[in-house]
């Protein structure tokens, strides 16, 4: 069972070379000669470690004995066996988003609403609930192929868009990954800089939170859950401190609407942004569902993953943008914003006139609660770049893990000091590579293989035979980033199509780069399956 409709046009794999060097692979014996250089076993065990003698025999390098040692994931991009999924709980899947997204950076998102993009509280709102379940749904589906496949986002990327193209996406992903780190860090490290009247330098602030995030990755998956399923629950609490403190000054205000072009591109364009931040898990989702078992009910994961992800996302999205009303009413949380960004926002609310004391142990809380959201980040990272090229797929993941770290810290310290300015670029920015990546997945799965999430043969997985070249795929992401470059509007540039709408353009990059992509790839995909593969 491979790529192509014809289930039986791939030809069993030849057993050639040294038989001892052959590997196990759910009771079948595939050679190490069938399969692509970028992907390298481990061993043939069945936990995530490799055994004391594995990693003898295997002769795996310092980095994966030193983490196996401390009983860390050794597992990069390979194939997760049957015996090695023992993930269970359908509660640990939806609760990896729901800390993930109970954090400050959502909240500030949410305040760009009102600060930046000057719209009324009510079509914030709805703004909100819209985009956010549209980026939800990619995130949610696309984490239904972890369990079937046992394979990561990336690598199972290649039998629905080919090779080439998911070389180009784990780039991109690898870059987005460390930027989605550095402006979550700038965030915190201002509430962190603020308490104590600014005690804790900037880069100090970066610095602990890079940290916090690399001894978590470290240890890989299970860690990971294990931390997500309690993550949220101080930042539960504190969101509850801020919307009583917040009620008691009585300060929410909200504009009516106004209509008109120019309200309709500031929609737009921070539609956008929500869409961006929404779904910007979806390039790894799958990496999150890879050790729950291949008999898993797909429904389940998806509603789970749904629920865990939409509800925070939305919650505290619509929390930062009511407290950000209260700037109109509240000189001295204007100048606390001006100044120190959301968390002047979040300080004014929690200490200034309110908790003292307690209010700063508040905001420093909530501070650490980024390293939630980094967590995911820095992880995938770790597996797009050991996806992008051969070489890079031998440097092991707690290593990679590390260095995507050091590049955000050494990002997010110069990037601190125009954190508005940066989160909204960025956001947008990633919704333009998003969307042209799900319009190319969803209409390989939905058109080519019929929905079927079952219907790739995950242990050729490393037989470029099995999987399209890629030509088709590329061609659609060159067709989204056409659709992309007219609609964009950015500060720096605003495409042809953009500045058509009101006074300061409207952003429709995304919905033009998923259209443009999704004809580009299926006007060539059939010449690619009919002449190629």
């Amino acid at each position: 069972m491979g790529y192509n409709d014809d289930r039986s046009s791939i030809s069993p794999v030849e057993e050639e070379g040294d038989p001892e060097k052959n590997i196990s692979l759910t009771n079948e014996k595939i050679s190490e000669t069938s399969y692509d250089d970028d992907v390298k076993y481990l061993g043939q065990g069945s936990s995530i470690t490799a055994s004391a003698t594995e990693v003898d025999e295997i002769k795996i390098n310092f980095v994966d004995r030193w983490a196996h040692k401390l009983n860390a994931e050794t597992k990069g991009i390979d194939l997760v066996t049957d015996e090695e999924k023992t993930e269970f709980s359908i509660w640990n899947s939806a609760s990896m988003w729901l800390s993930a997204n109970l954090v400050v950076a959502t909240f500030a998102l949410g305040a760009l609403g009102i600060t930046v993009f000057k719209l009324a509280f009510g079509q914030v709102v709805l703004i909100i609930i819209f985009f956010a379940a549209l980026g939800a749904f990619t995130v949610a589906y696309f984490s239904c192929f972890g369990p079937p496949l046992g394979l990561r986002q990336m690598i199972l990327s290649r039998f629905l868009i080919g090779d080439i193209t998911v070389r180009i996406f784990s780039f991109i992903n690898v870059i987005a990954c460390v930027g989605w780190g550095a402006v979550n860090i700038m965030s915190s490290a201002q509430l962190l800089h603020i308490v104590n009247n600014g005690a804790l330098p900037p880069w100090a602030g970066c610095l602990i939170l890079v940290v916090c995030t690399i001894l978590i990755t470290f240890f890989g998956y299970h860690v990971i859950h294990l931390y997500e399923k309690w993550a949220w629950v101080p930042n539960f609490i504190i969101f509850i401190i801020i919307i009583v403190r917040f009620a008691m000054t009585h300060s929410f205000h909200s504009a009516g609407f106004v209509g008109g072009q120019t309200t309709a591109g500031n929609v737009l364009s921070f539609g956008g942004t929500i869409f961006g931040f929404a779904t910007g898990w979806t390039t790894y989702a799958s990496d999150f569902t890879v050790y729950q078992p291949r008999n898993r009910s797909l429904p389940k994961i998806f509603f789970a993953i749904f629920v865990g992800l939409y509800v925070p996302l939305v919650s505290v999205l619509i929390l930062g943008a009511a407290c950000a009303t209260g700037i109109a009413k509240k000189p001295e949380w204007a100048e606390l914003y001006e100044t120190k960004s959301v968390g002047g926002l979040i300080y004014g609310i929690l200490v200034t006139d309110s908790l003292h004391g307690f209010g700063q142990f508040c905001c420093v809380v909530l501070a650490l609660s980024t390293v939630a959201n980094n967590v995911p980040n820095m992880y995938s990272m770790a597996l797009s770049a050991q996806t992008l090229w051969t070489p890079l797929s031998k440097i092991p993941r707690v290593a990679w893990t590390i260095l995507g770290n050091c590049a955000t810290l050494a990002i997010c310290i110069p990037a601190y000091y125009d954190f508005a300015s940066v989160m909204d670029n960025f956001m947008n920015l990633v919704s333009y590579y998003l969307a042209i990546y799900e319009s190319l997945m969803l209409s390989s799965h939905l058109i080519w293989h019929r929905g079927d999430f079952r219907a790739y043969d995950y242990t050729q997985y490393a037989n470029k035979q099995a999987y399209p070249l890629g030509l088709a795929g590329t061609f659609g992401f060159c067709c989204g980033v056409a659709g992309v470059v007219i609609g964009m509007n950015q500060t720096w540039y605003s495409g042809v199509i953009a500045r058509q709408i009101g006074e300061y353009g409207g952003d429709i990059a995304f919905e033009l780069g998923f259209a443009f992509a999704f004809i580009g790839f299926n006007t060539t995909r059939y010449f690619e399956k009919k002449y190629l593969r």
